[in-house]
This record gives structure tokens, sequence and C-alpha cells, in this order.
């Protein structure tokens, strides 16, 4: 058997990120190769991978970042809160990041084939679950371009959100919007932007509870036109009472600030049940 020395062990921690058990049993199987011990530790990562690939990953970690016009947030679940919160995950997750912000690719399928090194994302994340012994997969890219973006992490990492301006402004105030998508979910950017069903639906809902309120049918137009207002100034982003003073909408917050000033799109994902 080869003599494995405590400094190829942090050599091949340090190529793989894999713990020092996984290296120290693949190196010495390897004879010290580190080209096949690599591949040992590939191997596990995707037979822990193939055997889990039923678990629930519903945990995970949730990372964003803007610059320069662009902004995007990456999502990698795994099984259980204790691995999510591990600084090695965490740090796979602001790897894949970094790599999104560099490279842009335009899918989430495009981002697992990015390469860090001499492996891809999804090499990665699958050596990492080899690691952790855990499923692990990409759970979510989003991205949004335009003259000005911000970023958002919720405390915990289990929430983000991007916004896409149509000109910059005070990075609070663009902050500020981030928060509000975060916090409130909003369906759309205006209510220009609602698909045709759910507005269809939101009428339909409307009008059956007048209907229901014994009103007359020659009204339920027009009061399930007042419900689907009600429900736009809830569910639009630029129509919602802005979560920091509900006495103005999130359109003149913006406006406070540039009268020119507006959302053009947004994005959110949560690990988080809602």
């Amino acid at each position: 058997m080869a003599n494995v020395t405590v400094a190829d062990i942090a050599k091949l921690r340090k190529m793989t990120g894999a713990g020092m058990m996984d290296c120290k049993n693949a190196l010495a199987e390897a004879e010290c190769d580190f080209e096949k011990a690599i591949e040992l530790i590939r191997k596990r990562g995707q037979a822990i991978a193939a055997k889990r690939s039923d678990r629930d990953a519903s945990e995970g970690c949730v990372l964003a970042a803007d610059k320069d016009g662009f902004a995007a947030l990456v999502g990698i679940k795994c099984e259980t809160d204790f691995v999510a919160k591990n600084a090695d995950f965490i740090a796979l997750t602001q790897k894949v990041l970094d790599a999104a912000m560099e490279k842009m690719p335009a899918s989430l399928d495009e981002l697992k084939n990015v390469k860090i090194g001499d492996r891809t994302v999804a090499e990665l994340i699958t050596a990492q679950s080899g690691v952790t012994g855990e499923k692990m997969e990409l759970g979510a890219y989003e991205f949004v371009k335009a003259p000005a973006t911000v970023s958002y992490i919720h405390n915990g990492n289990k929430l983000a959100s991007l916004v896409a301006f149509n000109e910059g402004a005070d990075r609070q105030v663009l902050r500020d919007v981030a928060m509000q998508v975060a916090a409130m979910s909003p369906i759309s950017v205006s209510r220009n932007d609602v698909p045709k069903d759910i507005v269809d639906k939101e009428l339909e809902i409307g009008k059956e509870k007048a209907r229901e309120e014994g009103k007359p049918e020659a009204i339920l137009d027009r009061i399930a036109q007042g419900r689907l207002n009600k429900f736009f100034q809830e569910s639009t982003l630029l129509e919602q009472a802005f979560i920091k003073d509900a006495k103005m909408s999130v359109t003149q917050y913006l406006q406070a600030a540039s009268k020119s000033l507006t959302a053009t799109a947004f994005k959110r994902f949560t690990l988080n049940q809602e």
C-alpha cells in the first residue's frame, strides 16, 4: 500500500473539495496517483447522486449578485439544513454564482456546462454530493439585464430577488424594490404584464363572489372589474403598497427618486414554503 502523507491529502482536498478521509482512501486505492484518486472521488459522487436521485432536495443555499447591468441568482439544493449551512456548500454556491456572473449563460442548462477549472458546474455539484452523502442539484438560475440592476439576498440564504430598471438611481432605492419583490412576491411588474388566463380567472372569481352575495346580474361585471383592480394593486409590483411606507405605491416611491425611473423586470426564487 502506498504511503499517503498529510501533504498528499491536503493537496487532493484542495483539488477536489472532498473530505479528509475520502481523500486519504482515494489516494490509498489509487497508489498515490492523483489523477486516479480524483476519478475515484468523482465516481463516488456520481454513485451517491444516482442512489439518492429519488430523495427530496428541499433545503439549500440561494445567492445573488449584480454588476454592470447584469444580475443573477443561483440556488443549489440539498437534503438537510445542516449541509445547507455548511461553509463548503455555501462556498460552492458562491463559486457557481461567480461563474454565472462571469459567463452570463442564457439558461440553467448552459450554466450546468460552464467550466470552473477543469470541471463543469454539474460535475462540481456531483462531486460535492459525494463529499456530503446527500442529493444535490442546481435548483435555480435566473438573471436580468438592463441599464440598471440590483440583487437582494434575504437573511438565511433561502430567498433572493433581482430587479431590472430603465435607468440608474441611488442603490438603496433600487435595493428597496428588490426587498419589495422578496417580501411581497408580485406576479408581474405591471397589470399589463399579467397573463390573460389569470385576468380571466380573477374576473370570474369576482363575478361568482358577487353572485353569492346576491348582487344583481346587471352589475356583476362592474363589481368583478373593481375586484380585479384591487387584485392588480395587491399583486403587481408597481401598484403594490410600498413595504416601507404603505401610504405610497412602489411607482410613487420610484418617481420620488426620478420621475422617469421604473422597474422593467424582476426574478425571485425561494426555498421557503409559502
